[in-house]
């Protein structure tokens, strides 16, 4: 019986094949036992693995009847291959591409709000602006550009920036001119002074040089 015995272990051990570890999903609307050894008759150490579960296929049995997995969880068993595919069920793709839909809904909701938020932003930038009528047509045009932008959320941004910046500049500019024109006032406001000062100086000497110019007149003597 010894010898049946380690024929019978021998040709178990050689009807394995080997291979290198892949990775399967469980089929679509499934819900597949994982038994502990390779046959109905073993013990089932997991009575449902729905449909779309990861597994990693550690070998096979050469007549391709049975394969050895591991659960993501750890957990090993034997799963007959054709519960098994190599990529995710269609049912699951439709969910994953469901949700990617409501994911870029949200986003275009979040660019929409964005939108609207620098479109807020370039309107108060229009009331803040004063330039000249040469400035404020410079200015229309390119929020025109940028309406019909509008759609690619990146370049607004960046519009918007420039605009901003060309505001500060713009505020600059009538800073410094303003400041100019208060230097000019105040200039003027000196030189009148100055004009004033000069002029009160001037009579002053002419009344106390005045009197010496003019040649005074010789009493007449009485006993003449």
């Amino acid at each position: 019986m010894r010898p049946s015995v380690s024929v019978l272990l021998l040709s178990l051990l050689f009807s394995f094949s080997i291979h290198a570890a892949e990775i399967r999903y469980v089929s679509d609307k499934q819900f597949v036992p994982l038994r502990s050894g390779a046959g109905n008759n073993y013990r089932i150490v997991h009575r449902g693995i729905p449909s779309g579960t990861r597994l990693t296929v550690n070998s096979s049995l050469a007549d391709g009847s049975w394969s050895e997995v591991t659960m993501e969880n750890g957990n090993s068993g034997w799963i007959q291959p054709q519960f098994l595919m190599p990529d995710l069920p269609a049912r699951l793709k439709l969910d994953a591409i469901t949700a990617e839909a409501a994911k870029a809904g949200a986003n275009s909701i979040d660019l929409a709000a964005e939108l609207k938020t620098l479109n807020a932003e370039r309107d108060e930038l229009i009331n803040q602006v004063t330039g000249s009528d040469f400035e404020l047509s410079s200015v229309s045009r390119e929020l025109h550009e940028l309406k019909k932008i509008s759609g690619k959320s990146v370049q607004l941004d960046k519009d918007n920036r420039r605009l901003v910046e060309e505001t500060e500049n713009l505020r600059s500019d009538v800073e410094m001119l303003e400041a100019e024109r208060l230097r000019l006032q105040d200039k003027v406001k000196s030189e009148d002074f100055m004009n004033g000062a000069m002029a009160v100086l001037l009579g002053v000497i002419i009344a106390l040089v005045a009197p010496r110019l003019i040649p005074r007149r010789r009493k007449n003597s009485s006993w003449a």
